[in-house]
């Protein structure tokens, strides 16, 4: 038997095992239509915000960085500044005057861009520490409350690539969770009042004479 036929024959073998009736196997698929798959979808990025522990992380990360925002703001402003003296004076400062203030303003373009960098690079550090932090614990309370509840399926709709393009209202969970969440992990009286995200420091300008 050559090696093509002997292939065949493995083929058609398997075909038919595979159409062979199996002990029990009609039980389990009459089992299997009786018992719905029950699907249900949640937000996990909003979920994360919404707890009370991630609005007070908020808050706290807001009160810390934004000393540092306030000085990219005011460099912001330095630059600027230099930008509209520049453009008053094209026609009345001298070209030592002018390239003075280009060296200053480029000076100072580098140093926000740096800043600016840095700030970034820190507060998305921060700000994922907190979303491990209460994502593990979400997942935790998540787990429970489906088996509790029987579903089968639970699509996170803020994932990239979600294949969710529908949910009818009656399927989000996010609040239901959110709610078991801060029961099960409760903040601690006096914590900071929640607050919106910390805001994304503008990217730097180039002076131009």
């Amino acid at each position: 038997m050559n090696v093509h036929l002997k292939w065949k024959v493995t083929i058609a073998a398997l075909a038919l095992l595979s159409l062979a009736p199996v002990p029990g196997a009609r039980a389990q698929a009459a089992a299997a239509t009786a018992a719905p798959v029950k699907i249900a979808i949640i937000n996990m990025r909003n979920a994360i915000i919404a707890t009370a522990e991630g609005k007070q992380a908020q808050a706290q990360l807001q009160s810390q960085f934004a000393p540092r925002q306030a000085d990219l703001q005011n460099t912001q402003k330095q630059i600027e500044d230099l930008q509209r003296k520049m453009s008053e004076g094209a026609r009345t400062l001298s070209d030592d005057e002018k390239g003075k203030m280009q060296r200053e303003g480029e000076l100072l373009t580098r140093r926000l861009q740096r800043n600016n960098d840095d700030l970034n690079e820190e507060l998305n550090a921060a700000q994922g520490e907190v979303v491990d932090g209460i994502g593990r614990k979400l997942l935790d309370v998540l787990d429970r409350y489906a088996r509790e509840n029987g579903f089968t399926i639970v699509l996170d709709t803020s994932a990239q690539g979600s294949p969710v393009v529908y949910g009818s209202s009656g399927s989000d969970i996010t609040q239901d969770i959110v709610r078991l969440y801060d029961q099960a992990y409760p903040v601690k009286a006096g914590a900071a009042a929640p607050a919106a995200k910390p805001a994304t420091p503008a990217p730097a300008k180039k002076t131009t004479p």
